[in-house]
């Protein structure tokens, strides 16, 4: 999942489409470099950061809900368990063990609410973008979204080369 070069090319061209989308209604791929990098420097992770709301020099994301260590240990295996995941499809709530499949479905159902806005702290350079943690919960498949993963818990890395891509004729 946090590997670009392991990824499928149909899925390489998604993340690049999504991510190229994302960077130009925020000023461009500078300033979304600028703000993961600011990111970053709250650790363990920002988003267990209090104040839900983190700026760099040109940009900024907040959310409306601080997530809890409990669910983010939660987040955090599922997105450590499918890294070499070679495809965006896969369901979070795939899992041999219910009591992990019951934990994973609690954790969907508390952080589903939280949506993350980022904009530009110059309204000239774009209106900016909303995303969510999940792309899609139903019944029995519960999907993380591309975007939300690469900027939480890729590395700066993976969205420089996702940004780059080329597709391959």
């Amino acid at each position: 999942m946090c590997n670009f070069n392991k990824q499928n090319e149909d899925t390489k061209l998604l993340i690049n489409l999504l991510m190229s989308r994302c960077v130009d209604t925020v000023g461009g791929v500078n300033f979304f470099l600028g703000l993961l990098e600011a990111m970053k420097k709250h650790k363990p992770n920002p988003l267990m950061f209090k104040g839900t709301k983190i700026s760099s020099e040109h940009l900024i994301i907040e959310w409306n809900k601080t997530v809890f260590k409990d669910k983010l240990d939660i987040l955090e295996e599922v997105v450590r368990s499918h890294k070499s995941t070679q495809g965006l499809d896969f369901n979070i709530l795939e899992n041999d063990n219910d009591k992990k499949s019951k934990k994973i479905l609690n954790m969907v159902k508390a952080l589903a609410p939280i949506t993350f806005k980022i904009t530009s702290q110059n309204p000239n350079n774009g209106s900016g973008f909303d995303l969510k943690i999940f792309e899609s919960i139903k019944d029995d498949c519960v999907k993380l979204n591309p975007i939300f993963v690469a900027m939480f818990f890729c590395s700066t890395e993976y969205s420089k080369k996702a940004l780059k891509y080329v597709p391959k004729n």
